[in-house]
C-alpha cells in the first residue's frame, strides 16, 4: 500500500494532536506536532532574554539560525516529542506563558519560513500524519487526506485546563478560554499564512465526540480512500 500524506489543520485545542497521534499510530506513520515547534521557538527566545514584555528584542533574527529543532523519542513519552537544540523541551513547552507568545511568534514571516521548509522536509517521503494551523492550506496544499478539526471554544478550553492541571502546574479555567479566544483571533488574522480550511478537507467536529469515536470517524474517511483507490 503506497504511503500518504495526511493534514491535521484547525484551533488550538481542538484536539488534532491527539487524533493526529492516534492516525499515526494505526497506520504506522511518522507523527509531526508543528505547533510543538513553534512552542520550542517560543521557549527558546523566552529562555535566552530575547522576547520580554511581549516583544522580540533588537537582533533576535541572528539567533534563528543557531535553533535545532527534532523529533524523537523519549522515555517518558509514547511517541515522538520535540527536541531544541538536543534537550527534550516538550514539558516546557505547554506552560501559560509560552501559549501567550506563541502566536506572536509564529506569525514572524522568517521564523514561518525555516518551519515549513523544515515540515517540507520531513514530509517529504510521505508516510506522514501532521498536524498545526496551515498544514493543508499552505505546507501540503496537495496532500492526500484533510482534516478540518474543530470544537467549541469552552470544550477546548477545558481539555487544555486538564492538560496543564494534569502535567502538575497550576492554573485559572478562565484564564485558559480566554487564551484560546485570543489565540484563535491571532491565527485567523495573520497576515501570512492565516488559519483557514483548507479546500477538499474533511470537518471533524470533537466536540461531542469520545476520542475513539473522533479516531473511528477519521479513519472511516481513511480507510474509503484507499478502498477507493483500489
Amino acid at each position: 500500500m503506497d504511503k500518504i500524506t495526511i493534514t491535521l489543520d484547525g484551533h488550538s485545542g481542538c484536539g488534532k494532536s491527539t487524533l493526529a497521534k492516534l492516525i499515526a499510530q494505526e497506520l504506522d506513520y511518522i507523527y509531526v506536532d508543528t505547533g510543538a515547534m513553534y512552542r520550542a521557538i517560543t521557549y527558546y527566545y523566552l529562555s535566552n532574554g530575547l522576547l520580554q514584555n511581549n516583544l522580540f528584542i533588537e537582533g533576535w533574527e541572528s539567533h534563528l539560525d543557531s535553533i535545532v529543532l527534532s523529533f524523537e523519542k523519549h522515555k517518558n513519552y509514547n511517541t515522538n516529542v520535540v527536541f531544541l537544540n538536543g534537550e527534550c523541551v516538550e514539558h516546557k513547552i505547554r506552560t501559560m506563558q509560552v501559549s501567550s507568545l506563541v502566536s506572536y511568534v509564529s506569525k514572524q514571516a522568517i521564523i514561518r519560513e525555516k518551519l515549513v521548509d523544515f515540515q517540507r522536509f520531513i514530509g517529504k517521503n510521505s508516510g506522514v500524519v501532521m498536524d498545526g494551523r496551515d498544514i493543508g492550506s499552505v505546507v501540503f496544499p496537495n496532500a492526500e487526506i484533510k482534516f478540518w478539526v474543530t470544537a467549541s471554544a469552552r470544550v477546548r478550553a477545558q481539555r487544555r485546563y486538564e492538560e496543564i492541571i494534569n502535567s502538575g502546574l497550576s492554573v485559572d479555567f478562565e484564564d485558559v478560554l480566554q487564551n484560546l479566544k485570543d489565540r484563535d483571533f491571532e491565527d485567523s488574522n495573520r497576515k501570512i499564512s492565516p488559519l483557514k480550511r483548507p479546500e477538499d478537507s474533511f470537518l471533524v467536529d470533537s466536540s461531542n465526540l469520545t476520542i475513539q469515536q473522533t479516531l473511528n470517524y477519521s479513519m472511516d474517511f481513511i480507510t474509503s480512500y484507499f478502498e477507493n483507490k483500489n
